[in-house]
């Protein structure tokens, strides 16, 4: 152990040695891995950021919840555009059909879209914030927390009554500093009492529902403002959350058969309605970054490919430079092996160098870049590991033909040499 870890710290020694004394020679040796590193890993942690910030708007909408819509998100929307547009839009019948038929889901919420209205109190006012208006449940699927205040009582949302909650950025807008929970708020030219203020989101361009600047009233009520009948102009969604021990598979054929028989269609007719879920995303998102990540991939390795011929050339020319060196150990008693490893960790040192300057590279794009679009942008431990890995493997395989050659040579004739 202890010859092991002498043959290391020299190895380590005169790698720094050859650094040093062939500065020049040296950089651009290791500009290529530098350089390969770069790219992997500023695309992996690129791509890496984009899928989490998409994934993490994503839960928002809820996991394991099946939407029934006009169109299937697996499809192309050009493709069969007519045919989708004359399909009719969930209603709030379905949403009772599913409600008291369903055995295998555990919520079903039906929910309500509208825009353009403005919200006042005393002088403050906020104006084109949406209204959303949901059923009871709509907050057992949906990742939305209640940061002041309370949600709506059953009592309340039964009898329609004016109760709201708000979503943070509309509570700043509105109140300032004051306390939100208990004033009275004027919409739709009727007293509002705010019950409740959302934790704020943050900033992030994939939040499919901005609930930041939310004003949130129940269904019951929001129906006595907005037409929300089938054929109105509003935005619906209806959502169905399985029950823990359903199969979601199972839970969609007998949601079909729901609809099916709640809209009347005949035995031959096809559905006018589709089922979605969010793994069919997904599926989707995880081709397009997996082909992102082969790009920067297949960049990265040509980069390494030239740095790997140049890290070889420096340890050529590192053992023709040694050979008396190595000649003396080896009539002193030095093993093959003990040769051979010496260079080989020679090499690794040089490429992790190399590897290590790629990743204080990707460190400081990173933070530039951070503050320039909309979303959270890092470097993960694990594309940490990615670029130590791939030096250490281009140290080996750039230094094992130098080092089996100089683990091979005579000691005669290199001391000689």
């Amino acid at each position: 152990m202890k010859v092991l870890l002498k043959i290391i710290y020299e190895s380590i020694v005169q790698a720094l040695q050859s650094l040093v004394g062939n500065k020049l020679r040296t950089f651009l040796s290791l500009l290529g891995i530098t350089i390969g590193i770069f790219c992997i890993i500023a695309v992996k942690s690129a791509v890496d950021s984009l899928e989490n910030s998409i994934k993490s708007g994503f839960n928002e909408l809820g996991s394991d919840v099946i939407y029934v819509q006009t169109m299937p998100w697996g499809e192309d929307p050009g493709e069969n555009y007519w045919k989708y547009a004359k399909r009719p839009e969930p209603s709030y019948k379905d949403y009772y059909a599913i409600s008291e038929k369903s055995r295998l889901s555990e919520f079903t919420a039906y929910t309500v879209f509208t825009g353009g209205k403005t919200i006042k109190y005393k002088s403050s006012s906020v104006s084109n914030a949406f209204i959303m208006g949901a059923t009871y449940d709509y907050k057992n699927m949906q990742s939305i927390d209640i940061e002041k205040g309370r949600y709506f009582t059953p009592q309340e949302y039964n009898t329609g009554s004016n109760k709201i909650v708000l979503g943070f950025q509309v509570a700043q807008s509105l109140f300032n500093t004051l306390e939100p929970i208990g004033k009275e708020v004027k919409l739709f030219g009727q007293k509002y009492v705010v019950i409740g203020v959302l934790k704020s989101e943050g900033e992030n361009m994939f939040n499919f529902l901005n609930f930041d600047e939310v004003m949130w009233v129940s269904f019951n009520n929001l129906k006595r403002f907005v037409n929300t009948n089938e054929n109105s102009n509003v935005g619906k969604l209806l959502s169905i959350k399985a029950r823990p021990d359903a199969d979601v598979e199972e839970l969609k054929g007998e949601l079909t058969s729901i609809l099916r028989a709640s809209r009347r269609l005949k035995p031959a007719e096809d559905e006018n309605f589709a089922l979605n879920e969010l793994s069919m995303l997904s599926q989707i998102l995880d081709a397009v970054f997996s082909i992102m990540n082969f790009a920067g991939l297949l960049i990265g390795v040509f980069a390494l490919i030239v740095g790997m011929f140049s890290v070889a050339n420096i340890m050529f020319v590192s053992v023709k430079e040694r050979t008396s060196i190595i000649g003396i150990k080896k009539a002193l008693g030095a093993k093959r092996s003990i040769i051979l490893l010496e260079f080989l960790i020679e090499s690794i040192i040089l490429c992790l160098i190399g590897g290590i300057l790629g990743l204080l590279c990707v460190i400081g794009v990173l933070k530039g870049v951070s503050g320039m679009i909309p979303f959270e942008i890092f470097l993960s431990t694990t594309n940490v590991v990615w670029g130590v890995g791939a030096s250490v493997a281009v140290g080996i395989i750039s230094g094992i033909i130098p080092a089996v050659m100089a683990s091979n040579l005579d000691p005669v004739v290199a001391i000689r040499s």
